[in-house]
């Protein structure tokens, strides 16, 4: 909560609120109007977007660690925002007037399939060191990714790529923003999937014998990752490695069963998710660093912090 305040005070535009909440009528009718459609127009959509997407991407780093059984993977290091964003380039070029419902068809498709390809790849190989799974997974990612900038060059929409799949919230305003919406039902999915979700943990033999449909829950599993990573990659950009730390964190201190831990995934996703963007910009005020850098950074430390301890 301390967090949500102080995401709406932080703007590059000084707001005058202890006049606006008083009743002493200081400010002029049309600067309280003005005064609230920034409020409503901007800081509160971007807000809900923060938390939304917090709250999304930890809860797909949960999914992918259960059905992968790898503690450090997530869409970053599985392919999934690098293939959502392929597809969004391929929308732009073969509908480009399908809209965002196009460009979300898309994105989805081809996040499902490459997730699906690098579940199907996990499996085969079966490796013995933890640390290879994610290593497979971005250097999977970084052959999407090169693919994707290549297309891009190809059409021409390189320069736009670069500056729009970066993770930056400052684009968000009303009327822009709400196919974000479509993490709440992914998470209450989720959570009611919780206990089978914590099944599929334990591996394709004890998931069978204890009567869970494998195939069924994995592609399940893989499809909410899906719609909320390309939800995601559509509205603010790519933004790495929040749903690699936050669920390995709180395993850390709460275990691995879902139905307890989470609420708690959720709320320290959505609680890093702010704490990046306010420090993003604070840092540079008043102009703001993308949330992809801040968030990109922090999750990158924990990452290698987490393979490290896990060496050890």
């Amino acid at each position: 909560m301390l967090l949500c305040c102080a995401s709406l005070l932080v703007g590059a535009r000084h707001m005058e609120w202890a006049r606006l909440l008083s009743s002493s009528g200081a400010l002029s009718l049309a600067q309280s109007a003005d005064i609230w459609l920034t409020l409503t127009a901007s800081r509160l959509p971007r807000l809900a977007a923060l938390v939304l997407t917090g709250v999304g991407l930890s809860v797909c780093g949960v999914i992918l660690q259960h059905i992968v059984r790898n503690k450090f993977v997530e869409p970053a290091t599985s392919g999934g925002l690098d293939a959502a964003k392929l597809g969004i380039l391929v929308s732009l070029t073969m509908a480009p007037a399908a809209g965002t419902a196009g460009k979300m068809a898309f994105a989805l498709a081809f996040c499902f399939a490459a997730s699906a390809v690098y579940v199907a790849l996990i499996r085969r190989i079966r490796f013995k060191n933890t640390i290879l799974v994610p290593v497979i997974g971005l250097v999977y990612g970084g052959v999407l990714s090169a693919v994707a900038e290549f297309y891009a060059y190809r059409n021409n929409i390189l320069q736009s790529m670069q500056g729009w799949l970066l993770g930056d919230f400052s684009r968000i305003v009303q009327g822009n923003y709400e196919i974000i919406y479509l993490i709440l039902p992914i998470v209450v999915l989720t959570y009611a999937y919780a206990q089978r979700f914590t099944v599929l943990g334990m591996g394709e033999g004890m998931a069978t014998s204890l009567g869970l449909n494998y195939a069924g829950t994995v592609a399940l599993g893989l499809m909410l990752v899906a719609v909320t990573v390309a939800a995601t990659v559509i509205t603010v950009g790519a933004i790495p490695f929040v749903g690699l730390a936050i669920p390995n964190l709180v395993a850390l201190r709460y275990g691995d069963k879902l139905e307890r831990t989470l609420p708690m995934v959720a709320l320290c996703g959505a609680s890093l998710l702010l704490a990046c963007d306010i420090a993003g910009r604070l840092l540079i005020y008043p102009f703001e660093i993308p949330i992809g850098l801040t968030a990109g950074g922090v999750g990158g430390l924990l990452f290698l912090v987490l393979i490290i301890r896990g060496r050890r």
